[in-house]
C-alpha cells in the first residue's frame, strides 16, 4: 500500500501532546492523518488533515471514527475496546490491537499478566473497591505500608499513593484498584521497544527517571541510564519478553524498578509513544514518534541508537497558579547551548499539568545533567492569577 502523498488515512485516537508530536511525523511523509479528541483545545488539532471532537470512550463515536480511517493507533490508552474489537471484525486494521490494549488498559490483568508469564513484578492484591480492601485490612490480608493505585484511568501521577496507615485511604475514590509491595529500588529505569508488524523489534537505550516526590510525575529522563552494562543488559532483555508476551504493534515503554540487589521488576507498559522517550527527537537516529508509525505500518524500523547524551526536562503547571499559561524565563533557557524547548499548546495551565518539555543535548552526561537542573529552576510554567485555595 502507499502511504505516502496517497488517499490512505491514518486514524489516532487522542489529541494530546503524543499526538501532536506523531503528526510532526505524518506531515515529514505526508501522510493523510484524522484526529478525534474530546477537547476543542486538543494540542494536535492544527496539524492534522482533519480533527473531530468527541468521546474516546463513546463506542458509536469511536466506530464512526474508525470507519473514516484505513488505519487506526492511539495515543492514550482509555478509548472504547468494543467498537475497536468491531472495527477490528470489519477488517479495520488497528495498532495496537483491541486484545493487546484489553490486557494493560486495566492494571489488574496487566499485573495478573506478569505472573502468568513469569515477567518479574512487584506482588500485588486486587480489589473490587476500597471497601473490599478495607476488609483485607481488617482480615490482616493486607500490611502497611503499600502502593495504592487505581484498576483504571489513573494517568501522569493521577491514581497513585503510597499508603501508610487508614488516614491515607480517607480521600481515595472508591473504585476498582488494586496495592502492590513497596519496593526498596535505586533506580526508576525505562525501555522503549519498538515493534513492526511482521515482527522486527528493535530497542531504544535504557533511559533513567527522576519522579517529583509529590506529583509522582517524572521530572528527568537521563540518557543513556547511569547503570552498570549487566544491568542494562537484564533490562533490555526483560523488556523484549515482555514485548514478546504483549505481541504488541508499535512501540511499547516498559517502566521497571532498579532493586538494591540489582533485580529488574516490571512496573507497568505503555503501548503508544511514552514520556521517557521525548528525548529520542533530539538524541536518537529515529525518534520514537516515527518508529511508531514505522512499525504500525510495516515499514523498516529506523535506527534507535543515541547519538549523543542527553537529559529530558518535564514542564509541568507550577503549584499555585492555573489559567492563561505564561512560560516565564523561556527566552534565558533557549540562549543555552544544547537546549530544545517543546511546547505542547495546552493554552490553560494548573498545578502539575504537563505543559512541556525540555531536551539538553550535550557529549558530556554529567554537563548535561547540570544544564538540566538550571533549565529546571530557571523555566517557571505560571499565569497570570495565581490559584486561591479555600480552606
Amino acid at each position: 500500500m502507499n502511504f505516502f502523498s496517497s488517499d490512505f488515512k491514518l486514524g489516532i485516537l487522542g489529541g494530546g501532546q503524543l499526538g501532536k508530536m506523531m503528526l510532526t511525523e505524518t506531515r515529514k511523509f505526508d501522510i493523510q492523518t484524522l484526529v478525534l479528541d474530546p477537547s476543542e483545545e486538543a494540542p494536535a488539532r492544527f496539524g492534522c488533515n482533519a480533527f473531530y471532537k468527541g468521546s474516546l470512550m463513546d463506542f458509536d463515536t469511536v466506530y464512526q471514527f474508525g470507519k473514516m480511517v484505513n488505519l487506526l493507533t492511539i495515543e492514550i490508552e482509555n478509548v472504547n475496546l468494543d467498537a475497536l474489537q468491531k472495527l477490528e471484525e470489519e477488517g479495520l486494521v488497528v495498532y495496537p490491537t483491541s486484545a493487546t490494549l484489553k490486557l494493560i488498559q486495566n492494571k489488574g490483568f496487566q499485573k495478573d499478566f506478569y505472573v502468568q508469564n513469569d515477567i518479574p513484578t512487584s506482588k500485588h492484591q486486587r480489589f473490587v473497591d476500597l471497601n473490599d480492601l478495607r476488609n483485607s485490612l481488617d482480615k490482616n490480608k493486607l500490611e502497611f505500608p503499600f502502593v495504592w493505585k487505581c484498576a483504571q484511568f489513573g494517568y501522569d501521577g493521577n491514581g497513585v499513593k503510597i499508603v501508610r496507615s487508614t488516614l491515607d485511604l480517607i480521600d481515595l475514590p472508591e473504585v476498582e484498584c488494586i496495592t502492590e509491595e513497596m519496593i526498596d529500588f535505586k533506580n526508576e529505569l525505562a525501555v522503549i521497544v519498538a515493534r513492526s508488524v511482521f515482527g522486527e523489534v528493535k530497542t531504544y537505550p535504557v533511559v533513567e527517571m527522576e519522579f517529583h516526590p509529590e506529583a509522582n510525575q517524572v521530572e528527568y529522563v537521563i540518557c543513556p541510564a547511569r547503570i552498570d552494562n549487566e544491568v542494562a543488559k537484564k533490562a533490555i532483555e526483560i523488556a523484549l519478553k515482555v514485548s514478546e508476551k504483549f505481541n504488541h504493534v508499535g512501540l511499547l515503554a516498559v517502566e521497571m524498578f532498579q532493586t538494591e540487589n540489582d533485580e529488574i521488576l516490571v512496573n507497568e507498559v505503555a503501548p503508544r509513544p511514552h514520556n521517557s522517550g521525548h528525548h529520542t527527537i533530539e538524541t536518537s537516529y529515529t525518534s520514537q514518534f516515527e518508529n511508531h508509525l514505522r512499525a504500525i505500518l510495516n515499514l523498516p524500523l529506523g535506527n534507535c541508537d543515541s547519538k549523543v547524551a542527553g537529559i529530558m526536562v518535564n514542564l509541568v503547571g507550577e503549584e499555585g497558579f492555573s489559567g492563561q499559561v505564561v512560560y516565564e524565563n523561556i527566552e534565558k533557557i533557549m540562549a543555552i547551548g544544547g537546549v530544545t524547548p517543546h511546547i505542547y499548546g495546552k493554552k490553560e495551565t494548573r498545578p502539575f499539568r504537563k505543559m512541556g518539555h525540555v531536551t539538553i543535548v550535550n557529549e558530556d552526561m554529567n554537563e548535561a545533567r547540570k544544564i538540566a537542573e538550571d533549565v529546571k529552576n530557571s523555566i517557571r510554567v505560571i499565569s497570570n492569577s495565581k490559584t486561591i485555595l479555600n480552606f
